[in-house]
């Protein structure tokens, strides 16, 4: 890389995590460029989610480093080492990630309107009614204009994970990361989720991770398709190269499984070449 290249927005350079004695990562290594749109596809287990919560700090890595426009994530740098980072450098970096979680996470107690105004005005410091005016603004972006009084209990599941998305941009991340924001979904329920998720991706050029098993809107969706397999990166390539032309085995064998089980919609051409 030259002096005038930019930075990558996310390195991950020979990262390990293990639970136990079980290793999730395995000397994983990635780089995604400012604005690039990923989505992470594999198996169950294969390391997918960890690589986002590792991201969002809410899971320690063993070994290697991870970077935000070449700076440490969990580490900081002392006499030229890099040396585990206390909690307020943490929490500075995870100010510029977003994270859209399966099951919602929402305050119970709180409104549509105050899930997604109070994260930004008490994390941020944003004045109070300009996160009510902003937050409105993204309830309508994301087709709730007319629930914003109302209270999780009270809104489908789709209705809830458009809440999330909602409270996620309002804190203007930098990186936005999606795991499996559909699974918990009544089949019936996905496509309204999809089709915010396709206007946010239109209408930002936030970074974005999205683990996912819709094939079909990862192919639409990402810039580059990363297939994983036991900790580790298989294969990756442009949605229409991975998905019509693999060239690994696990690859073909993982991708002509998952679209014949019935539980994800239909990628373009994928079947014919696998």
């Amino acid at each position: 890389m030259c002096a005038s290249d930019p930075l990558p927005m996310i390195e991950y350079k020979n990262v390990i995590k293990s639970y136990g004695h079980l290793q999730v990562l395995k000397d994983f290594s990635m780089t995604i460029n400012k604005g690039e749109r990923i989505a992470l596809i594999g198996p169950s287990g294969s390391g997918k989610t960890t690589v986002l919560r590792t991201l969002m700090t809410l899971e320690t890595i063993q070994g290697g480093a991870i970077f935000m426009e070449g700076e440490p994530l969990w580490h900081v740098e002392k006499q030229g080492h890099l040396v585990p980072a206390p909690e307020a450098h943490l929490r500075k970096m995870r100010r510029n990630v977003g994270m859209v979680f399966q099951h919602f996470n929402l305050f119970p107690h709180k409104t549509a309107l105050e899930n997604v105004a109070e994260p930004p005005h008490v994390v941020l410091a944003v004045n109070k009614e300009a996160a009510a005016l902003r937050a409105h603004e993204l309830l309508r972006m994301v087709g709730l204009e007319s629930k914003v009084n109302h209270r999780p209990a009270q809104l489908s599941g789709g209705q809830q994970q458009r809440v999330a998305i909602a409270r996620a941009l309002a804190m203007q991340p930098q990186i936005l990361l999606f795991d499996e924001p559909t699974s918990a979904l009544d089949p019936e329920l996905v496509e309204e989720v999809l089709t915010v998720l396709r206007e946010v991706g239109k209408s930002t050029d936030t970074t974005m991770l999205l683990v996912t098993h819709e094939m079909e809107f990862a192919s639409e969706f990402a810039d580059r398709v990363v297939f994983m397999d036991a900790g580790r990166i298989v294969e990756q390539a442009p949605p229409d190269q991975l998905f019509t032309a693999p060239q690994e085995e696990r690859t073909r064998s993982f991708l002509k499984k998952i679209l014949a089980s019935g539980r994800t919609l239909k990628a373009p051409n994928a079947t014919a070449h696998t």
